[in-house]
């Protein structure tokens, strides 16, 4: 359900203000402190930022594709770890339900979700299945109108404030690869769910990610989501999208980069003049500018052929192949026009050069993304 034009923009100046105005401030004491403050959680709730994809029947602001790419590229301009605090409510944490929910399920939670009431999270990742996500071996045996889960899951985005874990678990270990893995709802209260110790990270401080446990954990099997053995289906179209809300957030990066570069270039001065004069600065900043222009237009052009009902799976792996790699060559390229200064943590560049680094990770590798790429281009005849 799209959004009348001026609405839309209405929205787009909202997030940009709270951008500008409250998160960017924030940026090194949130990094300092690994944590996010309170506040600043209550104010992105009171925006709806959590519910950006979730129906507008149950609380949400149903933003199409499009739209949710426009507001994540503002967001893109502050700190990753903002968005963090709630992606997973908008994204891979909620949009299994809200794709292949049935109506009491999504009635019971979509609301918490989208106010950020509950904060969700996605539980795919294992020690033996990152890039093979066929290969989960975490357990989930039929047991009257039960499932008994065990196993566990790691690196789980917001797993230490997750209230409802979207969790994928072998249901027919008869089958090879995703053919027996069904997915679940498993609320964070459940006995015999435990959750680790945040991780120490390259980046990102303040979003957080955790191991999480199952020691026989019983699950109603009205909290399945879909059929069981279809959770690899769901979990593959819930990354599917997630590819081009993170496309989205790596150009808003990028820009925000591109934004410093220039006015640090334009004060800077070597040689009696600012080092925005010399060429090969000059080409440096041309050839960051070009790449995330493309990653903009090829992320724009797929979130409105989704929008429009088209299989964009091959596009989406895509945009998130290239802008997640262009972002990493931004920032890379930021270091160096700040030459020493790009090195300091003062002025921030190094913080967002760690930061991007996870986004040709997670959402599948580059080299995933590169096997989907060829693989649907191959099924496509070209």
């Amino acid at each position: 359900m799209a959004l009348d034009a001026e609405t839309r923009d209405q929205l787009i100046d909202t997030v940009r203000r709270f951008v500008t105005e409250r998160l960017r401030p924030l940026e090194a004491k949130v990094s300092e402190d690994d944590a996010m403050p309170a506040d600043v959680v209550e104010e992105m709730k009171a925006l709806g930022l959590f519910g950006l994809s979730i129906p507008e029947a149950y609380g949400g602001l149903e933003l199409s594709m499009e739209e949710e790419c426009l507001v994540v590229l503002e967001l893109g301009r502050t700190s990753p770890a903002f968005r963090s605090t709630f992606g997973t409510n908008v994204g891979i944490g909620s949009q299994a339900l809200v794709m292949f929910g049935n109506d009491a399920q999504k009635e019971k939670y979509l609301p918490g979700i989208a106010s950020g009431e509950i904060i969700t999270s996605f539980a795919l990742t294992e020690p033996e299945a990152g890039s093979d996500s066929g290969a989960v071996q975490t357990r989930a045996v039929r047991d009257g109108d039960h499932y008994v889960l065990n196993g566990a899951k790691r690196y789980i985005t917001n797993a230490n404030k997750a209230d409802l874990f979207t969790v994928m678990a072998r249901t027919d270990p008869s089958k090879p690869g995703g053919g027996g893995v069904s997915a679940f709802l498993v609320e964070r209260t459940s006995p015999g769910l435990s959750v680790g110790k945040p991780e120490k990270k390259m980046g990102q401080q303040g979003a957080h990610v955790c191991d999480v446990v199952f020691d026989n954990v019983r699950v109603p099997v009205e909290n399945r989501i879909g059929a069981e053995g279809e959770g690899f289906k769901v979990a593959m179209q819930v990354l599917d999208r997630g590819r081009l809300h993170i496309s989205a957030l790596c150009v808003g990066v990028a820009e925000r980069l591109i934004a410093d570069c220039v006015a640090y270039a334009s004060e800077r001065k070597q040689f009696g003049q600012a080092i925005s004069q010399f060429q090969l600065v000059q080409g440096m900043i041309a050839d960051c500018k070009t790449e995330s222009l493309a990653a903009r237009a090829l992320t724009m052009e797929t979130a409105r052929k989704r929008d429009l009902g088209m299989n964009v799976t091959m596009e989406g792996a895509a945009a998130k192949y290239f802008a997640s790699e262009m972002v990493g060559r931004v920032a890379d390229k930021a270091v160096q026009i700040f030459g020493g200064a790009g090195y300091i943590a003062e002025y921030g560049i190094e913080r967002f050069y760690r930061d991007v680094r996870i986004f040709r990770i997670y959402e599948g590798t580059s080299q995933i993304q590169q096997v989907i790429i060829s693989r649907e281009t191959l099924k496509r005849g070209g």
